[in-house]
């Protein structure tokens, strides 16, 4: 396998200068700062290399995706800017999110910057046709709506616990998976490669959206406090309707695991308790399961593409969104 991380690295590289360059023009300097800010927080890049590997994968060139590229990347920070207004985070990649250093009016405004930009980014993209362009600008709208809605869906969960299975799926597809699949479908568009073969990559891009989220999911009750980064069980403690909570719910005949969800004070004790539940009723292997079955099926839709490194490179981030241990 390929050293996912290193190759993720050396694509971040182009993605960063150009987003560098195309941010630099914009005043006034709180703005300006406020917009780059999480650029530079060091995130894994993961959307935007993707629609690089994916132009390479079809057989077109890196360079005709860097700007589309970029406009991913922009679009999906506008959107954990915005998230972090809305729930009140105070960190995001182990740094004071952007509302934290600037406050909410300028954090809203850089959002609302880094969305116009990437919107202008692909409009002006250089080297390739029109309707490749026109394709582009289209699927990344299309991302943003669903972004939305996927935020909005995930909102009127907060206060049910009778969430079902699909509705949680298209959730996360809306807030998660829909960008990741935009990746990779605009680098196919600029790579020149056909219609069915755009659709394929697509389809990738939403297969392992899903198993991104689902690993999140199960990292919470899987993973250690030091890789996480936060507490163990801590979606427990929120109440949150996650795939494993779901599946816990219809599999708990004793009510114990509703009563602790529902709970604002549980203990260390009760979280632990409830964590103890789902792993006996399996709804912890379930979770893990259904993102490897996820996975399992991205692959089989890159069996479209000609042998090469870059579909060697597409299969490796498959399974690395599952090895990841945060």
């Amino acid at each position: 396998m390929s050293d996912v991380k290193k190759i993720l690295g050396n694509y971040s590289k182009d993605i960063t200068k150009t987003i560098e360059e195309e941010l630099a023009v914009i005043t006034p300097n709180n703005l300006a700062e406020a917009s780059v800010y999480l650029t530079r927080a060091g995130g894994k890049m993961l959307r935007p290399a993707l629609t690089l590997i994916a132009a390479e994968a079809v057989g077109g060139a890196c360079e005709s995706a860097l700007k589309p590229a970029a406009a991913i990347e922009l679009i999906h920070t506008f959107s954990l800017i915005h998230d972090d207004i809305m729930d009140q985070d105070d960190m995001r990649r182990g740094m004071p999110s952007v509302h934290n250093v600037w406050g909410d009016d300028v954090a809203i405004l850089a959002g609302d910057t880094l969305f116009s930009k990437a919107f202008g980014i692909i409009i002006g993209n250089e080297g390739t046709t029109s309707d490749q362009n026109n394709k582009s600008l289209a699927t990344v709208a299309d991302a943003c709506v669903k972004i939305c809605e996927g935020q909005a869906l995930d909102m009127g969960f907060e206060e049910r616990f009778d969430v079902t299975e699909d509705e949680y799926m298209e959730m996360i597809f809306k807030k998660t998976g829909a960008l990741i699949a935009a990746a990779t479908k605009v680098g196919a568009i600029m790579g020149g490669a056909s219609d069915e073969v755009i659709n394929a990559m697509y389809e990738y891009g939403r297969l392992i959206g899903l198993a991104f989220q689902i690993q999140d999911d199960y990292l919470d009750l899987a993973s250690d406090e030091e890789t996480l980064g936060k507490p163990i069980g801590s979606d427990i403690g929120k109440g949150k309707m996650t795939i494993i909570a779901i599946n816990g719910l219809a599999s708990d005949d004793t009510g114990r695991l509703l009563e602790i969800l529902k709970d604002d004070e549980n203990s260390e004790d009760d979280i632990a308790e409830a964590i103890d539940i789902l792993t006996n009723c399996g709804a912890i292997e379930y979770a893990r399961n259904l993102a490897l079955e996820s996975v399992s099926q991205a692959k089989v839709t890159l069996e479209i593409l000609d042998d090469s490194q870059f579909k060697q490179v597409l299969v490796d981030i498959a399974d690395f969104v599952l090895e990841r241990s945060a």
